[in-house]
């Protein structure tokens, strides 16, 4: 299984603010703080849960005085009411406050005024605590935007639907914790939510129907739980998503017709589920499709010759997944591809010849399949790709002598000794950290202008 501790961008989700000098404290202001006593009395309180770095009352009488030197701590000034307010706090790792072992979800952030954001990052890993969320009734209308709570091995129970009364909600990240049960429907009516990555919990039942009420919904990351059922065909409502994992789950059926409608689509995991049966024809309508892994599912069907179409592909994994017949000519006409595994299918017939134009690729994996005939590939084409190249276990196949070239799994045609297998050397986990760090970085690229990143 991937480890969880493989996605360091996601700390750099963050948003920008201001901070200006302070004015003349109001009346309910402490002397030294210009902020109300019971937002600086609740700060306290959320920190004395979390951390026993120091005593905060006495380090900090100040927190949102410019150079009070408090790290994980951005404030703004208000011109109506002539206060600071704590706008975003960051918990966990160096050089924010770390967590003692003691630390329990503080539900008193919610009562921040104007907390916009907050990231809690490997903070529970002793004392088991859950998510709280005051009754609706008790909770001020909250800003917040930005909840992130990652890698904290002692988070468990259920997600609260009440998490649905933050209305201005934007990005919701539980992952990498030790949640359970089912998806709350309620979260499904937080319609500004733009991102929403639940994954790596312990999660069960069905994806809920109500996902299509997310119209605003950029990135859906649901991947590495135990969710069940099939796709939901609900999921082509979200006409603007370009992230969408649901990958490592018990996912049965066909993917859906409505994935036809997901045409901003990016980003596309489905791997090691259940899936079965044949592709959807409008599969290509994914114009702007990048990434598409989908590896280790009991397909038993042909190949898709319309992925051929999709001409933004850079990475194909079809691995593992009972696929016979030929492989697609049409796939030669990827020419943005830089990765393609078909390894361990049931794939026969001679490997395209114009699959030697293939010049951006460095990742080609066709082993353990019934491929035969001669590689169509030259010296310089074997070479740039190295060991990246892989057409072991297919006994049919041989290389011309001009080709000859060691490392590859396959021998020379005519040699009684040609080779037909070879050690499996990269492992699928290790190609889909590469492949989400890669869309984590260029997301958090083309998302730079606005005051959130995921």
């Amino acid at each position: 299984m991937l480890s969880p501790f493989l996605f360091p961008l996601h700390i750099l989700l963050l948003f920008t603010f201001s901070t200006n000098q302070p004015s003349l404290a109001a009346d309910n202001t402490t002397p030294s703080s210009s902020m109300s006593r019971h937002e600086l009395e609740t700060l306290y309180k959320i920190m004395e849960s979390l951390s026993a770095d120091q005593d905060w009352r006495v380090a900090y009488p100040n927190p949102c005085q410019p150079g009070s030197g408090w790290q994980g701590i951005e404030c703004k000034h208000s011109t109506p009411d002539n206060l600071f307010h704590v706008t975003r706090l960051d918990l966990g790792t160096f050089p924010n406050p770390s967590c003692k072992n003691s630390a329990t979800f503080p539900p008193e952030i919610f009562h921040l005024p104007n907390l916009d954001a907050i990231f809690i990052f490997q903070c529970f890993t002793n004392a088991p605590t859950r998510i709280t969320i005051p009754p609706n009734n008790l909770l001020p209308a909250s800003p917040l935007q930005q909840l992130s709570l990652r890698s904290n091995s002692a988070l468990i129970g259920t997600i609260p639907p009440q998490i649905s009364t933050l209305k201005s909600l934007k990005i919701l990240t539980l992952s990498q914790n030790r949640l359970m049960g089912q998806i709350p429907t309620e979260i499904f009516t937080s319609s500004a939510l733009v991102h929403l990555d639940l994954s790596y919990n312990a999660l069960t039942g069905a994806i809920p129907l109500e996902l299509g009420n997310l119209g605003n919904l950029v990135g859906l990351d649901l991947s590495y739980n135990k969710l069940t059922g099939p796709i939901p065909s609900a999921i082509g409502e979200l006409r603007i998503l370009q992230k969408l994992d649901l990958s490592s789950n018990l996912l049965t059926g066909t993917i859906p017709d409505s994935i036809n409608h997901l045409q901003s689509l990016v980003f596309l995991a489905l791997s090691s589920n259940r899936l079965h049966g044949a592709f959807p024809k409008g599969l290509i309508n994914l114009h702007s499709l990048q990434y598409f892994l989908m590896d280790s599912n009991p397909m038993s069907v042909s190949l898709p010759v319309e992925l051929g179409q999709l001409k933004k592909l850079q990475e194909l994994r079809l691995s593992n997944s009972g696929y016979s017949g030929t492989i697609p000519s049409a796939y030669s006409q990827l020419l943005n591809l830089s990765s393609l595994s078909l390894q361990n299918n049931k794939l026969s017939g001679k490997i395209p010849d114009a699959f030697s134009n293939l010049s951006h690729i460095y990742h080609l994996n066709l082993s353990r399949n019934f491929l035969e005939g001669v590689v169509p590939f030259n010296s310089t084409f074997l070479k740039r790709l190295g060991r990246n190249l892989d057409l072991s276990g297919n006994l049919g196949l041989c290389l011309s002598p001009s080709a000859a070239y060691d490392g590859v799994g396959v021998g020379v045609c005519g040699d009684n000794n040609r080779i037909s297998s070879k050690p499996i050397k990269t492992s699928e986990a290790a190609l889909l950290q590469c492949s989400t760090l890669l869309f984590t970085f260029f997301t958090i690229l083309s998302f730079h202008h606005t005051n959130y990143y995921f």
